[in-house]
C-alpha cells in the first residue's frame, strides 16, 4: 500500500540518466555537491567534497576548540590520542585482538601486575564478548587519555568512566568500550577502545574536530573539575621553566604565531611578566643558534625552528631515559657515550641489552637500550613490538640496519616470468631451472603471497599462478621499505646468558664463540667492552680447569672441536633433566638424521636455543628457528645439516619447508 507522503529523492537535473540504485543517502549528497561545483575552501577555490566534515560531535567539537586561549593555561593539561583502525577483514580482527592483549600485558599497573580490562558497568570486562560484537564492524577507535598529574590520580577508572559518559552526550549515542589503564610510565594513561556503531547499529562516524579537540577538552574539564584549576603560581612557574627548555614551547608558538612574513619578532609586550617570558626565551633561542637579533627589541627566527626544537626535545628525551635505565642499574656512562642510532646510517653493533621500552606506546613502537662493545650506549628505535622477540636485560644481542632493498628471490621471479609471458609458479620455475629444488621454489612463492597480502600484488590466478609485472623488481624494493619501517633493525639474540653466568657456563657460549672464532668481535676498553674482556680472560681460564685449553709460551691452545665438546656437554645434561621432566628418553641428533615428531616448545641454553620435538617414546634438541613458534604441537620433520636443519612442517614429504 502506498501513500502520498512516501518519497525517494532523486538528486540531478531534470531529466537526466537515473542515479543508480544501491547507493547509500551519504553517497548520492555527495555525488550532487560535487556535480554542483564542489565546495569553497578558504582561498576561494573550489574543492571536492570528500565527507571529512562529516559525523557526529562536529559542533560539540567546533564550540570547544573555539574557546578563550588563555582558560587553556588555567585549565589542567590533557594528552588524547586517537585512531580508527579498520577491521574489515580477517586480518583487521586478528589485529584488534592482538592489540587486547597488548594493553592486558604483565607489568603495567602500579604492582606490575597485567592489565585489567572494564567497561561502563564492569570491573572485569569480557574481551572476547567485546571482540564478538565487533564481528563485521568496519572499524573501531582507539584513544589514549594521559592527564599532565595524572599520578594524583588513586586509581583512573572513575575518570574514564565519566568522560566516556560525557562523549555519549556529546556524539547522542551509547557507546560499547572497554578500557585499561597503565601506570608503568612516568604519566598514567588509560587506552579506551570503542567499537565503531551506534547504539542502532549503524556505523559510528565521529567529526575530526571532536576527535582532535573536542574528547581533549572534556578530558581536561574533568581533571580541572577533580582537581581544581592551575593557580597563578602553577602556570608563571610552569612559563618561566619553559625560558630554558630545549624543546618546543608555549612561548615559542606564542612566537611564531606573532611573527611577520619577514619572519621577525619584538619581545616587547604590555604585560611586564610576558615581556620577561618573550626576552628571556629569545636570547635562549639566540644561544641555541635559532634566532638573532636585528636591533634593539628586534629579533629574527630561523627558518624551521619549530622542527629544529621538536628533534631537540626529542633527542632530550631519550637520553634522559638512557640515563634513568643506567641509574637503575647502578652503571654510570658520560653523556658523550650516549648515540642515537639511525637505521639509515648505522653500522651493526654487538652489546648487551640494558633496558627494552616503549618509545611510542599507540603505534606499539619499541626500542632497545644497548651497552656495546665499541664502549658507547646505543639507543635504538627496533619498531613493532612483534617484530622482535622478548630479550631478557643482560641478554647479548647483534643490531644491523635492515636493508630496504629488492632481494635475490625477487630478481628470479622476474628473471622466470620474464621468460614464460609474465608467468610464475612453482612448476614453472623447476621447468626453468632443473636444478632447483621444490623446498627453494616454495621460498619464491611465500615471498610472493607475503607481497600480495601486503601491498595487494601481485595478483594469483585460481592454479595458483601468478602474474608478474615488468616491474616485479620495483615493487618489491617497496614492499621492503614497508617492512623496514615497521622494523627498522634486524635483533639476533646472541646469548640469554648474562656474561657472568657465561663464564662457568658447561655450554658453548659466546665468550668461547669470541675465544676460538677467527674474527671475534672488537672491544673497547669501556663499557660492556671492558666488562667482556674480563669475563673473557676468566673464561679462558675456567677451560684450562677443565682440560679444555692448555697455555703453551703464553698463548691458550684450545681443544679440537671445542664449541661442538661444549654443545654436547650441556645437550647431554639438559637432556637429562627434561627426561626426567617429561617421562621420556632423550635422544641426541646426529649430522645427516631424519628428525620427525611433535614440535613442542624452544629451550632456551648457553649454546642457544633449541626446539624441543617430541617423538612417541622419546625427544630430542635440535636447533631452533623462529618460524617453528608458528607450528606449536605440530607434525615437523627435517634433516640435520651441521649446526642447522631444514624442516618440512606435517606429515608430508612435499609440504612446506623451513630452510
Amino acid at each position: 500500500m502506498s501513500h502520498d507522503d512516501e518519497i525517494e529523492p532523486r538528486l540531478g537535473k531534470p531529466h537526466a540518466t537515473p542515479i543508480r540504485r544501491g547507493r547509500s543517502y551519504r553517497g548520492l549528497v555527495l555525488q550532487a555537491a560535487n556535480l554542483a561545483g564542489g565546495i569553497r575552501t578558504a582561498g576561494g577555490r573550489r574543492g571536492r567534497f570528500q565527507g571529512n566534515r562529516s559525523g557526529v560531535g562536529i559542533g560539540v567539537g567546533r564550540v570547544l576548540a573555539s574557546r578563550d586561549r588563555f582558560a587553556a593555561f588555567r585549565q589542567r593539561r590533557v594528552m588524547v590520542k586517537s585512531r580508527i583502525v579498520r577491521l574489515g577483514r580477517t586480518k583487521g580482527m586478528d589485529a584488534a585482538r592482538a592489540h587486547l592483549r597488548y594493553i592486558q600485558r604483565d607489568g603495567v599497573t602500579r604492582e606490575g601486575t597485567p592489565g585489567q580490562l572494564y567497561s561502563a558497568g564492569e570491573d572485569r570486562g569480557d574481551g572476547k564478548a567485546f571482540l564478538e560484537r565487533q564481528s563485521g564492524d568496519r572499524h573501531q577507535f582507539r584513544f589514549i587519555v594521559s592527564a599532565e598529574d595524572g599520578e594524583q590520580y588513586a586509581e583512573l577508572r572513575s575518570l574514564t568512566r565519566r568522560l566516556m559518559t560525557q562523549m555519549e552526550q556529546d556524539l547522542g549515542t551509547k557507546l560499547d568500550w572497554v578500557a585499561v589503564d597503565h601506570f608503568n610510565t612516568g604519566h598514567p594513561h588509560s587506552h579506551i577502545v570503542v567499537r565503531g556503531k551506534d547504539e542502532r547499529g549503524h556505523d559510528l562516524v565521529i567529526g575530526r574536530e571532536y576527535l582532535t579537540g573536542g574528547i581533549r577538552e572534556r578530558a581536561a574539564e574533568l581533571v580541572s573539575l577533580d582537581l581544581g584549576p592551575r593557580t597563578d603560581i602553577e602556570i608563571g612557574e610552569r612559563l618561566q621553566r619553559e625560558i630554558e627548555q630545549e624543546r618546543l614551547t608555549s612561548i615559542d608558538r606564542h612566537l611564531l604565531r606573532g611573527m611577520d612574513q619577514d619572519r621577525t619578532v619584538i619581545a616587547t609586550d604590555r604585560d611586564p611578566f610576558q615581556q620577561s617570558l618573550r626576552a628571556g626565551r629569545l636570547r635562549k633561542l639566540e644561544r641555541l643558534g635559532l634566532a638573532d637579533e636585528i636591533e634593539p627589541g628586534r629579533w629574527s627566527l630561523s627558518e624551521g625552528m619549530d622542527d629544529v626544537l621538536r628533534r631537540m626535545g626529542e633527542r632530550g628525551d631519550i637520553i634522559r631515559t638512557m640515563q634513568r635505565a643506567f641509574s637503575a642499574q647502578g652503571l654510570a656512562r658520560a653523556a658523550t657515550d650516549y648515540v642515537i642510532a639511525d637505521p639509515a646510517t648505522m653500522k651493526a653493533l654487538v652489546g648487551r641489552v640494558v633496558e627494552r621500552g616503549l618509545s611510542d606506546e599507540f603505534h606499539d613502537r619499541h626500542y632497545l637500550i644497548v651497552d656495546a662493545a665499541d664502549g658507547r650506549s646505543h639507543y635504538v628505535d627496533i619498531g613493532s613490538g612483534e617484530a622482535t622477540n622478548a630479550i631478557p636485560a643482560g641478554a647479548l644481542v647483534r643490531i644491523e640496519p635492515k636493508p630496504a632493498a629488492a632481494r635475490g628471490v625477487d630478481r628470479t621471479v622476474a628473471e622466470i616470468a620474464a621468460a614464460h609471458g609474465g608467468r610464475y609458479s612453482i612448476d614453472i620455475h623447476l621447468g626453468h631451472d632443473p636444478h632447483a629444488s621444490q623446498s627453494y621454489a616454495e621460498t619464491h612463492a611465500r615471498r610472493l603471497e607475503a607481497m600480495r597480502r601486503t601491498m595487494g600484488g601481485p595478483d594469483r590466478e585460481a592454479d595458483g599462478t601468478w602474474r608478474i609485472t615488468p616491474d616485479h623488481v620495483e615493487q618489491a624494493a617497496l614492499f621492503e621499505a614497508r617492512l623496514a619501517k615497521a622494523a627498522p633493525v634486524i635483533v639476533e639474540t646472541l646469548s640469554t646468558l648474562p656474561l657472568a653466568r657465561q663464564v662457568d657456563s658447561d655450554g658453548a657460549t659466546w665468550l668461547d664463540r669470541q675465544i676460538a672464532g677467527a674474527d671475534p668481535e672488537p672491544l673497547r676498553d669501556a663499557g660492556f667492552g671492558r666488562d667482556a674482556r674480563e669475563a673473557l680472560a676468566r673464561r679462558r681460564q675456567w677451560l684450562i680447569e677443565q682440560g679444555l685449553a692448555r697455555q703453551e709460551q703464553g698463548h691458550i691452545v684450545l681443544r679440537a672441536n671445542l664449541l661442538a665438546t661444549l654443545r654436547r656437554r650441556e645437550l647431554a645434561r639438559v637432556g637429562g633433566q627434561l627426561s626426567h621432566e617429561l617421562g621420556l628418553g632423550y635422544s641426541e641428533a646426529r649430522p645427516g638424521e631424519r628428525i620427525e615428531g611433535v614440535y613442542r616448545r624452544p629451550v632456551d641454553l648457553a649454546s642457544g636455543r633449541y626446539a624441543l620435538i617430541e617423538k612417541s617414546r622419546e625427544f630430542t634438541l635440535v636447533p631452533w628457528r623462529p618460524l617453528l613458534d608458528r607450528h606449536v604441537d605440530k607434525q615437523v620433520s627435517g634433516v640435520m645439516r651441521g649446526d642447522a636443519i631444514n624442516w618440512t612442517i606435517g606429515r608430508q614429504r612435499s609440504g612446506p619447508s623451513i630452510s
